[in-house]
């Protein structure tokens, strides 16, 4: 066996996925700078392996010299994003971030490690790294006993990171998740917006592995109850890692109130953040480069406005209406293209049934 092929976007196949535009990748890509790779381990030889890494690096240069602020939100806390605690306190982020697994958390953190610190010789002496590596237990199709995950899958994920378009499906870190007892994986989507005279991307990619059969709905149709065949022989919780990049001038607190609106675009989909689940999203702003020193200890930046007359109209309404969107159409594009994996011990996940769900969405 080998990891199936995508099959389709949800836009492309029919789907409804709002009325906002979506850039020219209509992926996280869009946001200038930002660079995903993925590396996939699949192997049916001693240990199953389903799983593998997806890399995100904020901009095109060094992130542990040229940091950018970011924040975080939980929607559901049965998970693990490391250095949030650093986000909360400093609301900088000076390393790419890592999704992985559960089980291998600890190696993609010390593959991190080892990666700066041979880019950067200041890593380690003048400060240490504190990567960000958030997790989904993928341990329903992948052996979670052995170590399935290295530091060369990891390494990888980062060599590979580039500008354009995002795979998505059964590939990185989404490689052995479940949604909503179908199968699930990467996903991504972005939306352009106008504030003012100036244009920005808000760009969404998420690792789904969330919700029950029941809750999933697309467009207020209650697909869940009514595709009620291939059912995993028990369901397996996981967890939704988001992460946000824009180029709108934003400072943390304002970027949590971003991440906090991907709650929104999961629940259109019909999450509720279950109790067994780790709905952790982050989100960033390339607009500004925070490096770590400059004259006097000042630095300028640019920040947008907020607290303005709300009866005036808002910008933060406009940028929220975006963030929900694209993750909403991020989760449904994870959905539509993740094909069927058979895993560990014969353990199935089906693919999400397209011509059946489009003919109860259209109907």
């Amino acid at each position: 066996m080998t990891p199936p092929t995508g099959r389709g976007r949800a836009r492309d196949l029919g789907f409804p996925v709002g009325v906002m535009e979506p850039g020219p990748l209509n992926a996280i890509t869009d946001v200038a700078g930002v660079r995903v790779g993925q590396a996939t381990v699949w192997n049916d030889d001693g240990a199953v392996a389903r799983t593998g890494a997806t890399a995100i690096w904020p901009h095109d240069g060094n992130p542990f010299r040229e940091r950018v602020y970011a924040a975080t939100s939980v929607f559901n806390g049965y998970g693990i994003m490391t250095s949030d605690i650093v986000l909360h306190e400093w609301g900088l982020m000076g390393a790419p971030i890592v999704l992985c697994d559960t089980a291998n958390l600890g190696i993609a953190y010390d593959a991190c490690v080892k990666y700066m610190s041979d880019l950067d010789p200041a890593v380690g002496t003048d400060d240490v790294l504190m990567p960000v590596v958030a997790e989904c237990d993928d341990g329903f199709l992948n052996d979670n006993r052995a170590t399935t995950l290295t530091t060369a899958d990891v390494v990888a994920a980062l060599d590979a990171a580039g500008t354009g378009p995002v795979q998505e499906g059964v590939l990185g870190a989404g490689t052995g998740t479940q949604m909503f007892d179908f199968k699930g994986g990467i996903g991504t989507a972005s939306r352009q917006i106008q504030i003012g005279a100036r244009n920005f991307t808000i760009g969404v990619l998420l690792n789904t592995n969330y919700g029950t059969r029941p809750q999933l709905q697309i467009a207020g149709h209650h697909l869940g109850r009514q595709l009620t065949d291939n059912m995993p022989h028990h369901h397996k919780e996981g967890s939704c890692i988001a992460v946000v990049a824009t180029d709108i001038p934003l400072h943390p607190n304002q970027l949590r109130r971003l991440a906090r609106r991907v709650d929104i675009g999961l629940g259109r989909t019909g999450s509720v953040g279950n109790d067994g689940s780790g709905e952790i999203f982050l989100a960033f702003s390339t607009a500004q480069r925070i490096p770590r020193e400059a004259t006097d200890g000042i630095l300028g930046i640019e920040v947008m406005i907020e607290g303005q007359f709300w009866t005036h109209g808002s910008p933060f309404d406009l940028i929220f209406d975006a963030v929900a969107e694209a993750s909403e159409e991020a989760a449904l594009n994870a959905l539509c293209q993740a094909d069927t994996v058979e895993g560990r011990d014969g353990n199935r996940l089906h693919g999400f049934p397209i011509d059946e769900a489009l003919a109860i969405v259209q109907t």
